[in-house]
């Protein structure tokens, strides 16, 4: 009497769904990396030793080594389009606290007509946000 042979299994086969897990999670994170909008220029905010942590991108105002402005990620030419386009945000929520993220290499008198443009547009809460320094 002959009995039948066991079925050979190919070595490969439990490895395929791990293979298809590792790739799913690889496209997960990929996905969720480009979430963030990069900011427009580069901005080094000058350091702090207390503060707290910024939580959105919502009502960041940028203002860069050079003088470049912008708002919500968006480059504006000069003071009056940053005014404009604050105007333009608070008319739709009038309560928005603005954060100024300006560079520590930026002139003082530019950082102050920024924040006189600001307040000339309605702004009336602003916060100056900074780095945490190290200890």
């Amino acid at each position: 009497m002959r009995l039948p042979q066991p079925r050979r299994r190919e070595v490969g086969e439990p490895v395929i769904p791990l293979i298809n897990i590792v790739f799913l999670l690889l496209i997960f994170f990929m996905l969720a990396g480009t979430f963030t909008t990069p900011e427009p220029f580069a901005v080094d905010p000058p350091e702090a030793r207390s503060g707290d942590a910024a939580e959105d991108d919502e009502g960041v105002v940028l203002l860069g080594a050079d003088g470049a402005l912008a708002f919500e990620g968006e480059e504006l030419a000069d003071l009056d389009a940053l005014e404009r386009a604050v105007e333009r945000r608070l008319d739709g929520e009038p309560g928005l606290q603005l954060r100024l993220k300006a560079d520590g290499d930026a002139a003082s008198h530019r950082l102050l007509d920024v924040m006189d443009r600001l307040r000339d547009a309605g702004a009336e809460r602003l916060l100056l946000l900074t780095a945490e320094a190290p200890d």
